[in-house]
């Protein structure tokens, strides 16, 4: 017999799942708002709210010729998983479309729970190495031509093309802010999914009892700590410069304990945005 592959199994199930919660924050939050969530998506939303024609089906037909470029000019597994998720997504928008039923509010409240779930389903969908398609794709193609060009600024000004079409066709100027804080909204939670749970501090000390600082954050916080050999620029003098990355919370202990034992220490914490390591991810 062959061994299931829980792998792919598990990839199946997040895209089903994150283009469900998706479907839903478009068609019951979003569009029944008259908020644009951007990309594709929006667009398919503006042109069923002109024509009638279903969203999905929309969505489906412009992100056709996008991913058959992408998979021409970049191949690859990506492609694939992101085609499965485009078809499913397109489904699901249709199904919800037409049966789920639509929360008519103030705006604010749809644009932020509209968001939130949205960046939930798209998390999902990442958190498995898949996209929604559409701008996505179209972004990492041209920013192989125009290297100057982020993927993040293309997606930044097909967004903002978007939500100015959303306000023309909705003619509401609300509308493009709602659209704005939903996809604020959005972003957060992305963020917050994908590497919330894995940023920290990275916290650098400059002390003359290196021994003992290192000792108690060892045993107090369990957290390991690098020695560096430095040279004061100003003094020319040899010092010992600690480096550890703890998480946000435990930052204020490592600044009493070395407090306890070197009050003149220099101590400097940044933001680690992502953390990978014993201990973390």
């Amino acid at each position: 017999m062959k061994k299931i592959n829980f792998k792919n199994f598990t990839d199946l199930l997040y895209f089903i799942f994150g283009s469900m919660v998706y479907a839903v924050a478009v068609t019951a939050f979003l569009s029944a708002n008259g908020i644009s969530p951007g990309g594709f998506t929006g667009i398919a939303t503006i042109v069923n709210h002109l024509t009638k024609i279903p969203s999905g089906v929309v969505l489906f037909a412009l992100n056709i010729p996008v991913l058959i470029l992408g998979y021409i000019k970049m191949g690859g597994r990506f492609i694939l998983k992101t085609s499965f998720v485009t078809t499913v997504l397109s489904l699901f928008i249709d199904i919800s479309e037409k049966y789920f039923p639509t929360v008519k509010t103030d705006g604010v409240l749809a644009s932020v729970f509209g968001g939130i779930l949205m960046g939930f389903g798209m998390s999902l969908i990442m958190l498995r190495g898949a996209t929604t398609g559409g701008v996505d794709i179209i972004a990492k193609l041209i920013n192989r031509k125009f290297r100057h060009l982020s993927v993040g600024r293309i997606i930044l000004m097909s967004d903002v093309i978007v939500i100015i079409l959303n306000a023309l066709v909705y003619k509401n100027a609300e509308s493009a802010l709602y659209s704005i804080v939903a996809m604020y909204a959005a972003t957060r939670i992305i963020d917050t999914l994908l590497y919330g749970a894995d940023k920290g501090k990275i916290i650098y000390i400059v002390t003359s009892k290196p021994d003992a600082v290192c000792r108690d954050i060892n045993s107090v916080l369990g957290r390991g700590v690098t020695r560096l050999s430095v040279v004061g620029g100003y003094t020319g003098e040899n010092r010992t410069m600690l480096m550890c990355t703890v998480r946000a919370h435990e930052a204020a202990a490592v600044h009493d304990i070395v407090k306890q034992h070197d009050n003149r220490a220099f101590i400097v914490v940044s933001d680690a945005g992502e953390i990978i390591g014993e201990g973390f991810k």
